[in-house]
């Protein structure tokens, strides 16, 4: 069965050519398009999308209102199609903390050609999302429920500075990283992270989940040290690698190609922590669509790492746990609830 996608853009050009798009996929159809979410509304009563492609600024009603009236009455996935996500991170950010899955920015200028240029990868967001599976308020209520990790494991952990958790994750993935981390102490290990996100928005990201937890959250610059009660998240648009200097490890950051058709992948830093930290690693592969990850957790394993893959019930989209349970590559298959607590200890 097709899956039912709403367009809401106050552009007809843009709604136009979206609609092209991902009509061209014999798994979707644009059954409705909207010029603002007031509208969208009156057509929602009469039959409800599968995933809706929205704008942020719109008139009478702009995305955010909207994208939160939504979540609250039916949780649907949501992405995000808009060039206010170009120069408003904070904006983007939020839309992100209300639910939406995935964020398409378009350039100000030259919309038409832009959609037109990297329709395959936007065809592809659509579906990931459309399968995604929402609970109303998921994500707030295990926020008042913080899962408590056995303290007195903590203790055994807090002198130790050569352990590592490296986790990997994409649709989705931005919230479940925010439930772990704010149930994480200041005294575990220090952790990496690759999240896909685009150029510029990994730092206000970063300073968000810094406001939020007890751990230290920075964008990863090259050189910084990996120690316990930090978190290092890989800027967008470039890899992360985990090296050795002296006897410690630090962050590696550069330009490269795509891995997996991302750039930060995680694969190259699943990679390189197997290199380098071998047995003494943690690595957790979470919700996201694709396979990017799963060789690389592989190789994990087979150094000796405890290996950890989010199961299909937590998962937002079961893509790239998936892939890395079929090559064999996770030792344990856990709910979103159970990972701080394995990485903790």
């Amino acid at each position: 069965m097709l899956k039912k996608v709403m367009i809401i853009d106050d552009s007809a050009v843009v709604r136009q050519v979206l609609t092209e798009i991902i009509n061209e996929s014999e798994e979707l159809h644009v059954y409705a398009t909207a010029i603002d979410p007031i509208f969208a509304l009156d057509k929602m009563k009469m039959e409800w999308p599968d995933v809706i492609v929205l704008d942020i600024e719109m008139p009478r009603m702009d995305g955010l209102t909207f994208l939160e009236k939504v979540m609250k009455e039916k949780p649907t996935p949501v992405v995000i199609c808009s060039s206010l996500a170009q120069k408003g991170t904070e904006l983007t950010l939020k839309a992100l903390s209300l639910g939406a899955l995935e964020v398409i920015t378009k350039p100000q200028l030259g919309v038409k050609n832009f959609l037109n240029e990297t329709k395959n990868e936007i065809r592809n967001i659509v579906k990931a999302c459309a399968i995604a599976k929402l609970k109303r308020n998921s994500y707030k209520e295990r926020e008042t429920s913080p899962v408590f990790v056995n303290k007195q494991k903590l203790t055994q952990i807090a002198s130790t500075t050569d352990r590592i958790t490296a986790i990997g994750c994409s649709t989705g993935g931005t919230q479940a990283l925010e439930v772990i981390l704010q149930n994480l102490p200041k005294s575990c290990p220090g952790i990496v992270v690759v999240q896909h996100m685009p150029e510029k928005f990994t730092k206000s990201f970063a300073e968000r989940l810094n406001s939020l937890c007890n751990v230290e959250v920075i964008e990863a610059r090259s050189g910084d040290r990996i120690i316990p009660g930090r978190v290092i998240i890989a800027p967008g648009g470039q890899h992360l690698e985990v090296v050795v200097s002296g006897a410690q490890y630090i962050t590696k950051v550069f330009s490269g190609p795509y891995v997996n058709r991302h750039c930060p992948s995680v694969d190259v830093l699943f990679r390189s922590v197997a290199k380098h930290v071998g047995r003494n690693a943690k690595g957790v592969i979470m919700t996201g669509m694709g396979c990017d990850g799963a060789s690389g957790l592989l190789d994990m394993r087979k150094n000796g790492a405890l290996t950890i893959a989010q199961d299909e019930a937590s998962s937002v989209v079961f893509g790239m746990p998936k892939e890395a349970i079929k090559l064999g590559a996770a030792s344990k298959i856990v709910g979103l609830d159970d990972i701080a607590e394995l990485i903790a200890i």
